[in-house]
């Protein structure tokens, strides 16, 4: 581990377990009391869940103790929805709108190289491997940090106005082959019960700095298909091309074909797109041409308005390329999450609300990404917004910081007192007087 995280270990370790110094004003002097009051446990709730990471639709103890925690609170709660999500709905004292929280609970088949002292161990199987698991994305504190702030909305029951739906989601990282993945999942198993909330809000882990949210009118995170293909050649000896169809070659020249569908084929300011071929398979001895090869990819878009013309230029592209040199393509692309985009006229009543709570100079501004996140399939349903806390140790820049899904992604975290903020400071703007 590199100089600073272990720093970072011990200043997260030192200051984690009390009421740390982030000195706000906006809340009213209870709700800064309730704050104050769960950081411990929030922080303990994560170290136990990254101890205790668990795989898409395998997040049994954790929904057990995500639902044994909204039950204490005397909420009306649902297990089960989604095979393991859990539903807790927070009826307030007074009649007023219905919104809704999100955190995703699953964690990733990553083998955790960091030296925390709650590092995680745990194993389990993924595409029938033996492989570690780590919450290498951060979900243990997006859940942490719901379960926080569902103790301090909670505590003001009486004077909220309106109903608070807390939704802790499975299976966000992809589902198992032939499986629903989480969101889409719970819409379809009905999550918000006999209620209809008017917004729905979501965070997430990110390599920014500690102590800030970052809020991003407008697509944000991006659509995410997964690409399949097989060319299909003719088998013949290596020493005799001629005598068959290379699909290897064929690979090649579409994989290279491929960059020019971004580049060359969509606008690059309109629809910005990413084709990355992550697999490829074929062949079993060095002195024989296969009859066929295998590529698995992803395809990411932000603009959703292009992407039947991105995946008409794709099949095309491929197609063609393969014709070219004789061989045959068959392409599959399968849909995995929708973009990410947060409405205007909402993204601006979220990023006031954060604004109050945090101050000016904590709320930044910043730029899409081509990660993706099935948080957009309830802003299909919901207006809804989604925006990032920084999880950096102080001096540590975006650059320096290991990246989501990496083994040493690290999480500082008094950061998290900023994300539980605000989260409570956009649900207090929709069901407060």
């Amino acid at each position: 581990m590199k100089h600073w995280a272990k720093i970072a270990v011990a200043a997260s370790l030192l200051f984690a377990g009390a009421a740390h110094a982030q000195t706000q004003t906006g809340f009213a002097a209870p709700v800064e009391s309730s704050i104050q009051s769960v950081l411990p446990r929030m922080i303990a709730w994560r170290r136990d869940f990254h101890e205790h990471p668990e795989l898409s639709y395998e997040e049994v103890r954790t929904a057990r103790i995500v639902a044994a925690h909204l039950r204490s609170l005397r909420m009306e709660v649902r297990t089960g929805v989604a095979q393991t999500g859990v539903v807790g709905v927070l009826r307030g004292g007074r009649p007023g709108p219905v919104i809704a929280l999100r955190a995703d609970m699953d964690a990733l088949p990553v083998t955790e190289e960091g030296e925390l002292p709650f590092r995680s161990r745990a194993r389990g199987t993924y595409n029938d491997q033996d492989v570690g698991i780590m919450h290498a994305c951060g979900h243990d504190t997006h859940v942490a940090i719901l379960m926080a702030a569902a103790s301090v909305l909670a505590a003001r029951r009486e004077e909220i106005a309106g109903t608070i739906i807390f939704v802790f989601q499975p299976s966000e990282e992809g589902a198992p082959p032939g499986q629903m993945g989480g969101a889409r999942r719970m819409l379809a198993e009905n999550v918000f019960g006999d209620l209809q909330p008017e917004a729905i809000y979501g965070l997430h882990a990110w390599p920014a700095a500690s102590g800030t949210v970052t809020m991003v009118s407008g697509p944000f995170m991006a659509g995410s298909d997964r690409l399949d293909i097989t060319v299909t050649g003719s088998q013949t000896h290596g020493a005799q091309p001629h005598a068959g169809i290379d699909p290897i070659v064929a690979s090649s020249q579409i994989i290279n074909a491929l960059q020019t569908v971004p580049s060359r084929q969509m606008d690059a300011v309109r629809s910005p797109v990413i084709v990355t071929i992550g697999s490829i398979h074929g062949g079993v001895r060095y002195n024989i041409i296969p009859q066929t090869v295998e590529m698995q990819g992803t395809i990411r878009y932000l603009n959703p308005e292009t992407r039947d013309e991105l995946y008409e230029r794709i099949r095309r592209t491929i197609t063609e390329t393969a014709a070219a040199t004789g061989a045959t393509a068959e392409v599959t692309i399968t849909e995995n999450a929708i973009p990410t985009v947060n409405p205007p006229a909402l993204m601006a009543r979220t990023r006031a609300a954060a604004v109050r709570a945090l101050g000016e100079e904590r709320v930044l501004t910043g730029l899409p990404v081509m990660p993706a996140e099935d948080f957009a399939y309830f802003q299909q349903a919901v207006p809804g917004v989604f925006f990032f806390y920084g999880v950096n140790p102080p001096g540590v820049t975006p650059e320096e910081a290991a990246p989501n899904h990496n083994p040493r992604f690290f999480v500082h975290e008094p950061a998290m007192e900023t994300a539980l903020r605000a989260m409570v400071a956009v649900a207090l703007d929709r069901v407060s007087e």
